[in-house]
């Protein structure tokens, strides 16, 4: 029977079974399958509220207050959950706790001074020890807006604190100290991750987010009053000439729309006059920065990321108000440049490091002051570094751009979601790759959890995550800002004034003459004079050669063993191939051709290469062998990263 319709059959070769087509089609299918799927924001249960302080926070929220908001006194309250690593263990915990008692926080100039609850006197140490099988720590940092009226910070602290203990039904091990090298005083406090009963302290995110910062004013608007008109109308007409992000450009930034803001003509009541007219005056001087543009009477256009440029603006003028006091007055520092190596001409920055500044307290995020040899300070951001890597003042270093990628664990991930339609699970990873470990598994969701917390992916709630098509461009710009974007390479850890006369070879002998600066031409004709009369360099010489560098080395090496033996009664153990050292890692030292690590035990030591990772098992026990390509140590019973030269 003849059948009347369209269809023509196209026969393809033969043996061909269109596996190609079939799997873009079932590509095509799992993808549309996990967007009709449940999305992660849909999920009404957020665990914001779970941990100890929800309740707390509930009933502030409907508790009457005595005072109108806008009469309490202001506090920034800050927090961090920091996370001890499996290989860095709690170094982080000590690296933070040594960065808070840096020189020059307290009024006098001296180093921050560790204080408890009334009656105790913490001592560092002890606190690392108690805290060194935690895994996980609070940071908190309060900054009262009227912190120099309050004097001493320590009885408000002590104050929060208990409050805290009672909101969490707990009592809390925790440190503090107080910071006074900045414009506003601060308080920074350590809080350890365990309860009284020893286990794991959870803390609802809403208490550490909104709750603390409710007591907190609480206190202080106890102990000062109420703020008074005058006071209110002085706080708030400060802020229309400061280069900087203010409470008023936060106000305008939420009533920005498509890049425009509109300044309502009618003002109800004077509260509402007042705060056009500090509006208006602060556009006035946005519009002097650049960043706001009048349209017509009551609209203006703000230039693109407006925000985050004042943002920049206040961190650039906090480092040269903070260069200004630390060495006066000098010259050049007012046209501190913050340094893009995409936008320098060769990429690259050398020169000596002035001073190192803290971008974020909390997550130990640095930059540094680099003067280049021609005299100009450039303002460059390291990001999160790693700890003992920040180079110290006076140290010779090179900056370039970091070329930035995905991590190996960031291939594997998007290559599973490339197969199940954006999806990834441990499930589907083990799917995918049947002899992948479970540990193995669990790092890739840990990577994801940290770029959760960015808020570049999403979770589900069977445990699943959402992987966007753009994922490996979002984790590679994830790394750069982690990293500031640059490279840092120390050259020396010698400053150049300590290299002139440093019986040792040093970066100053390697030669430099394509380096400009007069700077450095000076100190180099130096080191090349005190070199020849010491009879190391031949008078018609600018270089050592390789006999004169091996003395050189031989000397130095000797000087400093002779120096530890002396100071401790015990022997030195020179490393042979195939041979181990047990003991503490001890400090580093620097030598003019870079930094070695002291390790050693009651009766002897061993200087080994040192390596940034290190530092996070300052004080600890550990194993050193000397291998064929360098050399290695051990951790107990885990083995951790060479470090050979």
């Amino acid at each position: 029977m003849p059948i009347d319709d369209d269809f023509t059959p196209r026969l393809g070769l033969i043996r061909d079974r269109g596996q190609a087509g079939g799997q873009r089609l079932s590509k095509r299918l799992r993808r549309a399958a996990a967007r009709l799927g449940p999305k992660g924001k849909t999920s009404r249960y957020s665990g914001r509220s779970l941990g100890r302080g929800s309740a707390t926070v509930r009933q502030l929220e409907f508790q009457r207050r005595r005072i109108a908001a806008f009469r309490m006194r202001r506090v920034v309250v800050k927090f961090h959950i920091a996370r001890a690593g499996r290989i860095a263990g709690n170094g982080a915990f000590r690296a933070h706790l040594h960065y808070i008692q840096r020189d020059g926080v307290e009024q006098d100039g001296k180093g921050g001074e560790l204080y408890g609850r009334e009656g105790e006197t913490p001592s560092a140490s002890d606190f690392l020890e108690r805290s060194e099988g935690d895994r996980h720590q609070f940071r908190i940092i309060v900054s009262p807006e009227d912190g120099v009226a309050l004097g001493d910070l320590r009885e408000h602290t002590r104050a929060l604190m208990a409050q805290m203990e009672r909101d969490l039904g707990t009592r809390l091990d925790w440190v503090a100290v107080d910071h006074h090298n900045t414009g506003h005083p601060h308080t920074h406090v350590v809080v350890r991750g365990k309860d009284a009963r020893g286990k794991d302290l959870i803390i609802a995110p809403d208490y550490l987010k909104t709750g603390l910062r409710k007591r907190a004013l609480d206190l202080i608007t106890e102990r000062l009053g109420p703020r008074r008109d005058l006071e209110i109308a002085r706080a708030r007409h400060s802020e229309v000439q400061r280069d900087r992000l203010t409470a008023v450009d936060r106000a305008m930034l939420r009533d920005v729309e498509v890049g425009e803001l509109v300044i309502s003509p009618n003002a109800s009541n004077e509260a509402d006059r007042f705060d056009r007219s500090l509006r208006l005056q602060r556009l006035s001087h946005l519009e002097k920065l650049g960043l706001a543009t009048q349209i017509e009477d009551g609209r203006w256009r703000m230039k693109p990321d407006w925000d985050r440029t004042l943002a920049d603006m206040g961190r650039r003028n906090d480092v040269i108000a903070t260069l200004a006091h630390r060495f006066g007055q000098k010259e050049g520092v007012e046209r501190l440049v913050s340094f893009d190596s995409d936008r320098e001409e060769g990429g690259k920055l050398m020169g000596t490091v002035l001073a190192t500044f803290p971008d974020d307290e909390l997550r130990d995020r640095r930059s540094i002051v680099v003067e280049d040899f021609e005299g100009r300070q450039w303002l460059v951001d390291l990001g999160e570094a790693e700890l003992g890597s920040t180079p110290t003042e006076g140290a010779v270093v090179e900056v370039s751009s970091r070329k930035t990628r995905a991590r190996s664990s960031d291939l594997v991930i998007a290559d599973i979601a490339e197969g199940t339609g954006g999806i990834y699970s441990e499930r589907l990873h083990a799917e995918a790759d049947p002899s992948s470990t479970a540990a193995f598994r669990e790092a890739h969701v840990r990577r994801l959890e940290a770029l959760r917390r960015a808020g570049l992916v999403e979770r589900q709630q069977d445990g699943s995550w959402t992987i966007p098509d753009d994922y490996l461009e979002k984790a590679a710009a994830f790394e750069a800002r982690r990293g500031g974007g640059v490279s840092l390479k120390t050259l020396s850890w010698l400053t150049l004034e300590e290299q002139v006369t440093h019986r040792g070879v040093t970066w100053l002998d390697e030669g430099h003459e394509d380096k400009d600066g007069s700077r450095l031409r000076s100190v180099r004709q130096a080191r090349i004079a005190w070199l020849r009369e010491h009879e190391l360099l031949a008078p018609d010489a600018n270089t050592l050669d390789a006999e004169a560098r091996g003395r050189l080395r031989q000397s130095e090496h000797a000087a400093v063993v002779a120096r530890i033996a002396k100071q401790s009664g015990r022997l030195q153990v020179e490393l042979q191939t195939g041979d181990t050292i047990t003991g503490k890692y001890e400090r580093a030292i620097d030598l003019g051709s870079g930094r070695v690590a002291v390790i050693g035990n009651a009766k002897e030591f061993a200087l080994v290469p040192w390596r940034p990772e290190i530092e996070r098992h300052l004080g600890r026990e550990l194993v050193a062998k000397r291998t064929a390509q360098g050399v290695s140590w051990t951790i107990g019973m885990s083995r951790q990263r060479g470090l050979s030269r």
